[in-house]
């Protein structure tokens, strides 16, 4: 009986101190009740996670949700990107270039900040408000090129292949490549091309020249448009678009990059490609509309 006991004894020793060395692991109650927590932006982590965003979808960049940030956003001078920034740099400040095209362009900013968000009637308002205020612009140029074109006695076929088609397309370009840096893939930013372009003739060209043929056909008289040297130049630039696609089709290997970006190397030569062929465009139609070559 007595060993019994010695052994009760021991077991419930042994029990007391597991059970007293387990709760010292327990959390208790101590003399600091509360607890204040302060949380800091990371720089770093923000850098990161808007990269990720804009290389990931173009819709979160530039979609909106209210005028007010659409104007703020306006006024504001931001920094310019620079895609070899390291990724654990903290936020730019603007620089003196920056400011410049800031006030150079703040006007435009301001004026096409008007076109309703993207989230208003699921885009649909800033779809038709955008179309009008294209349509202004393209109005506006054509008007301007046409009055500077007449002043030094350019011909209307010059003005509109210099002038006015750089002025409706230099835009488009930018947009394109804005459109080409952020999204993930090239869609959007052929898209913006060939949008813009359509946009520009059927608005240009295609709405004028049929509120025309309504009118005289309302006259009882058919609306006649003299093609000039219409047909030299589309087909000059028939020419020159072909070749421009079977650069872009070789330029399509991996090695190469792609379309578009890639080495330096080929980024620079085909870029003065694409520009020499422009020159030579607008110098073969100023020669043709001039009489010093025969076109057909």
């Amino acid at each position: 009986m007595k060993g019994d006991t010695e052994d009760n004894q021991a077991i419930a020793s042994k029990n007391e101190e597991e059970r007293r060395i387990a709760e010292m692991g327990r959390p208790v109650l101590g003399e600091n009740t509360k607890l204040e927590i302060v949380i800091e932006e990371s720089y770093e982590f923000k850098n990161t996670v808007d990269k990720l965003i804009k290389k990931t979808n173009l819709a979160l960049v530039v979609g909106t949700n209210s005028w007010r940030d659409q104007f703020i956003e306006a006024v504001t001078v931001s920094a310019g990107e620079d895609d070899d920034d390291d990724e654990c740099a903290e936020e730019k400040l603007p620089s003196c270039f920056d400011y410049v095209m800031h006030f150079l362009t703040v006007f435009w900013k301001v004026l096409f900040a008007i076109v309703p968000p993207t989230d208003y009637w699921n885009g649909w308002a800033c779809f038709v408000v955008s179309i009008l205020m294209i349509g202004m612009l393209t109005a506006v140029i054509g008007d301007l090129a046409s009055h500077f074109g007449c002043t030094i006695g350019l011909k209307d076929s010059v003005t509109a292949v210099v002038f006015v088609a750089l002025g409706t397309s230099v835009p488009d370009t930018f947009a394109s490549k804005v459109a080409a840096i952020q999204d993930q893939y090239a869609d959007a930013s052929i898209g913006n091309v060939t949008g813009s372009n359509a946009v520009n003739i059927f608005l240009g060209i295609g709405v004028a020249w049929t509120v025309a043929a309504i009118y005289w056909n309302a006259q009882g008289k058919d609306f006649i448009v003299l093609p000039g040297n219409l047909a030299f130049s589309v087909t000059l630039y028939t020419i020159f678009a072909f070749i421009n696609f079977g650069v872009l089709l070789y330029r399509r290997k991996p090695e190469i990059g792609g379309e578009l970006g890639g080495p330096r190397t080929a980024k620079i030569l085909t870029s003065a490609m694409f520009t020499m062929l422009w020159l030579m465009y607008i110098l073969l139609s100023s020669l043709e509309a001039y009489c010093y070559i025969k076109g057909f």
